[in-house]
């Protein structure tokens, strides 16, 4: 298997995946995210205590890369410190910007760097950002 075919599985997998399909019980945080270019549409709820995201989940409707991103992105920060997923946020834009390219940075990003690929795609970077953009202006207001 080649790892382009293995980066489009886990897209696939993760765009049909229920896991991270949920409201949060308790949660702190509630934002809204919306492509208006494309209908891509997400509520992403999250549990913050003690600086720490304790639960996160979403909720929404879109194509496969915005679901992906946003269930691989909740994936990637539950459980994490703010500050650790503010990092990881900041990395993932500059992976999809073709700024951040060194494969060591990448591979912190875990199943998101599945993602390094629609960087050529300037039509389904807003897909891929949509997630994060809600994910960072959330952890902006808390």
């Amino acid at each position: 298997m080649e790892i382009k075919d293995l980066y489009n599985q886990i897209i696939v997998e993760n765009s049909r995946a229920k896991w991270n399909r949920h409201p949060v019980e308790d949660k702190t945080i509630s934002l809204e995210g919306v492509n208006p270019s494309c209908g891509d549409d997400i509520v992403l709820e999250l549990r913050v205590k003690d600086g720490t995201i304790e639960d996160a989940g979403f909720v929404g409707d879109g194509c496969a890369i915005s679901q992906a991103s946003a269930s691989i992105m909740i994936d990637l920060i539950k459980g994490k410190p703010v500050e650790e997923a503010q990092k990881l946020m900041k990395l993932f834009f500059g992976m999809i910007k073709g700024e951040v390219t060194d494969e060591e940075q990448i591979e912190e990003l875990e199943d998101a760097a599945a993602l390094q690929g629609v960087s050529h795609m300037p039509a389904r970077v807003k897909c891929a950002v949509l997630a994060w953009h809600t994910l960072e202006e959330a952890l902006d207001e808390n």
